[in-house]
């Protein structure tokens, strides 16, 4: 059994110097651009995102692509599934104009791509997808991108796959980890079975199991609380009376100006 390491001290400074709240582009400023594009991840950082979180999964000839679903039909104009096309293949598809004609041209970008694009100008949470081929080479594929960017300190990987992020701390020990939960007793189980067998520093839970008691709860076991997709205001401010360290969300700008008044009505009149 391998062992919790909440206060690894090169991943706990990297952690210590991201704001709180931290507002996550969830797929890039999703709700204004088409998701886990360049021009989503761009738009993301002009709206004052902290960070951005994007998906890293593997396509048929081994490259890193960054794309959410298992198929591109949803958001692009052409149909299969991604591990099933090459990268030549899939940069023939557009990935903008389901979305609005205004995007028309957009690609799928590869994660080498998003690193060069955008590396050292923000935070990056690559969630690692390789959900339906757990112990693929996913993890040592974005660690050899990682190293090559030199970014071991502006990335952070999440997953639900703990095998993934074992195998990503393994091989980058000093990158913090984020463990993904499902709703329900399906998350809690993980947090209490795999809590210890999983070195993270970060718990992502939903919207729906986040708590006052939950956080602080990861508070005193040394963890931070990044809450997964919040786009309803009531929301962003509850989680921000509550004390969470950073929130998920496909909408940087309404995330930024709710935070913000709840900011100011802390403030005592004079």
């Amino acid at each position: 059994m391998g062992t919790n390491f909440p206060n690894d001290t090169n991943t706990d400074v990297m952690l210590k110097q991201l704001p709180r709240p931290t507002i996550f582009a969830h797929r890039g400023a999703s709700a204004h651009a088409p998701e886990n594009t360049l021009a989503a991840f761009e738009l993301a950082i002009r709206q004052n995102a902290d960070a951005i979180e994007l998906d890293a999964t593997l396509c048929a000839d081994g490259h890193v692509v960054v794309f959410h679903d298992n198929t591109v039909d949803r958001t692009t104009d052409g149909t299969g599934s991604i591990k099933q096309l090459s990268l030549d293949a899939l940069k023939e598809l557009d990935a903008g104009c389901s979305f609005d004609e205004a995007f028309c041209g957009e690609r799928i970008p590869t994660l080498s791509e998003v690193f060069e694009a955008f590396g050292q100008k923000t935070i990056i949470n690559i969630e690692l997808k390789n959900y339906s081929s757990l112990t693929d080479a996913l993890p040592d594929r974005v660690a050899e991108l990682v190293k090559k960017h030199d970014l071991n300190q502006r990335v952070i990987f999440s997953s639900f796959n703990p095998i993934a992020l074992r195998r990503t701390k393994k091989l980058l020990p000093e990158v913090p980890v984020g463990l993904l939960t499902l709703p329900g007793f399906a998350g809690k189980w993980v947090v209490s079975a795999l809590g210890r067998w999983i070195p993270y520093q970060a718990l992502h839970p939903s919207i729906q199991d986040a708590s006052q008691h939950l956080i602080n709860q990861q508070h005193l076991r040394g963890y931070r609380v990044h809450v997964f997709i919040v786009n309803h205001p009531q929301e962003i401010a509850c989680l921000y009376r509550w004390g969470v360290d950073g929130i998920f969300t496909s909408d940087p700008i309404l995330a930024r100006r709710t935070i913000a008044s709840e900011a100011a009505s802390e403030v005592p009149s004079t």
